[in-house]
C-alpha cells in the first residue's frame, strides 16, 4: 500500500480518533480546523494549518471532511478550491450519506474524485481496535483507482468489515436502525434506570444499552 498525503478538515474528537491508526500505517497527515489544534497536532506529528489556502495548496492526495453535518455546506462552499494544485480525492465520514454526496458533486471541481464513507463505529466502540467493525463506502466518482484503493486499504488493514453500498441504501437502512437505537436509548436514559440486585438478563441488556 502506497503512503498517502491526507488532509483533514475539522479536527474534532472523531477526526482525532480516526487519525491515530492512519499515522501508525505511515501516512502523512495535515489538518485544519475552526479551533486551534496546533499543540495537539505537534504532539501527534501532524502539520496544522490555520490558513485554508495554504492547506489546500499542500498537495494532498486525499482530503477528509470531518465536519459536523450542520456545518458541512458552509465549509464546502467556502473552500478556496482554486488553490488545489491537483485533482484530489474528497472523502466524507458523516453519518448520513446523500446530503454530503450531493454537496460534493455540486460544489467540488469535476476532476476531483468523491468517496462517501461511514465508519460505523466511534471512540467508544472502536477504542480497542477496529477489527470486525463495519466501514461503509460508496465510490461516487472515482477516476484514480489507486488513490481510492490505498485509502480504503487503511480501514481494511485495521480489520474493518468493508461494505460497499449506495448512499441511498445506507440512509434508508440507517434511518431505521439508528433512529430506533437512539430513541430507545434516550428514553431509557430519561428514566434513569439503575442496576438492582435482582436484575434479569433482559434488564441488564437495557442498562448496557444506555
Amino acid at each position: 500500500m502506497s503512503s498517502l498525503k491526507i488532509g483533514i478538515i475539522g479536527f474534532g474528537p472523531f477526526a482525532q480518533f480516526l487519525v491515530k491508526p492512519i499515522i501508525k500505517q505511515g501516512h502523512s497527515i495535515r489538518a485544519t480546523s475552526r479551533s486551534d489544534y496546533t499543540d495537539l497536532c505537534t504532539h501527534l506529528g501532524i502539520s496544522f494549518f490555520r490558513d485554508m489556502n495554504a492547506f489546500l495548496e499542500s498537495d494532498n492526495d486525499v482530503i477528509m471532511l470531518c465536519t459536523s453535518i450542520l456545518s458541512l455546506s458552509q465549509v464546502i462552499r467556502s473552500l478556496p478550491l482554486h488553490c488545489l494544485k491537483q485533482p484530489t480525492l474528497f472523502v466524507d465520514v458523516l453519518s448520513v450519506k446523500e446530503h454530503p454526496r450531493d454537496l460534493m458533486l455540486q460544489v467540488l471541481p469535476h476532476d476531483s474524485d468523491v468517496l462517501c464513507t461511514h465508519p460505523m463505529f466511534g471512540p467508544e466502540s472502536g477504542k480497542d481496535g477496529w477489527k470486525d467493525l463495519s466501514f461503509m463506502y460508496d465510490k461516487v466518482r472515482i477516476t484514480n483507482e489507486a488513490i481510492c484503493s490505498s485509502f480504503l486499504q487503511i480501514f481494511a488493514t485495521e480489520g474493518c468489515k468493508m461494505i460497499e453500498m449506495t448512499c441511498e441504501e445506507h440512509d434508508r437502512l440507517s434511518a431505521r436502525s439508528q433512529f430506533l437505537t437512539h430513541t430507545i436509548g434516550r428514553v431509557l436514559a430519561e428514566m434513569e434506570i439503575e442496576p438492582t440486585p435482582i436484575d434479569t438478563k433482559g434488564f441488564q441488556k437495557l442498562v448496557q444499552l444506555v
